[in-house]
């Protein structure tokens, strides 16, 4: 006697972004809305201090070659910034700066995100950019970060869309799904969330980065400094030693003297 078993099948449940962005192809939403690029915003995420190897210097270097590939496109480019470092260095070079936020880089807050991305957002929806990109380091270990460049604004299309296409099978198992409230409220909501979390994510990520590039410069200027210190210990007991040589040397030869 055979006894049939029920296959159980697991589906993962889509993201919301995703679920929502499906349910709703045709609407527009001006975070989404992808328009010709006139005017860019570059936003660079840097340190506070210094003292931190090369982390504030590379940001900057690659921000201002963005800015050069912009303007060599015959778009306009726009700064804010994040950090005293990155304000400092392009009040410094004269640019003109819409806003910095400081004071923070080290422990970044969820609410420091949101205000940030509330000013984006507001830039963008009112046209007076067509385009925002974050530059920051990406931690990828103490000794190591990479700098990255990312759009944030308009949201990208791949943030809407699942990383593998599900086959008709698996979307029927799925099945429908009941939106309350209805689908564009919900990504009326989503979309300037994602904006937030998209920030909050490049300022921890920039914090651990200055964290451990700063670890990693004290401990060179550390060891430097202690390698410098024993060369210095060294002349100075061979100094030490000829200035006796010396004193000897005389105290013989005028001894010598007295003697003829």
């Amino acid at each position: 006697m055979s006894v049939e078993v029920p296959i159980q099948r697991t589906i993962v449940p889509e993201s919301p972004l995703i679920g929502t962005a499906r349910a709703t192809p045709s609407r527009q939403f001006p975070l989404l809305e992808e328009r010709d690029v006139g005017t860019v915003a570059i936003l660079p995420i840097t340190g506070d201090r210094g003292l931190a190897g090369a982390f504030n210097a590379q940001i900057l270097r690659r921000a201002f070659a963005l800015e050069r590939e912009i303007r060599a496109e015959g778009q306009s480019a726009r700064w804010v910034v994040v950090g005293k470092k990155g304000r400092s260095s392009l009040r410094f070079r004269r640019y003109d700066v819409d806003q910095a936020w400081v004071d923070f880089t080290d422990r970044p807050a969820y609410s420091d995100a949101v205000a940030i991305a509330h000013r984006l957002a507001e830039l963008y929806t009112e046209r007076e950019v067509d385009r925002v990109v974050i530059v920051y380091n990406h931690y990828e270990s103490p000794l190591t970060q990479r700098v990255v460049v990312e759009d944030v604004l308009p949201i990208p299309r791949t943030a809407l869309e699942e990383e593998e296409e599900k086959s008709a099978y698996e979307i029927a198992l799925e099945g429908d799904f009941i939106y309350e409230p209805e689908p564009e409220e919900i990504l009326t909501r989503l979309l300037p969330t994602y904006l937030e979390t998209s920030i909050y994510r490049a300022l921890l990520e920039s914090a651990a980065s200055e964290h451990g590039a700063r670890m990693t410069a004290m401990r060179n200027a550390s060891k430097n400094a202690g390698e410098l210190i024993d060369r210095l210990t060294l002349d100075m007991n061979r100094a030490r030693q000829a200035e006796i040589t010396q004193e000897i040397l005389e105290v013989v030869a005028g001894a010598d003297a007295l003697t003829q």
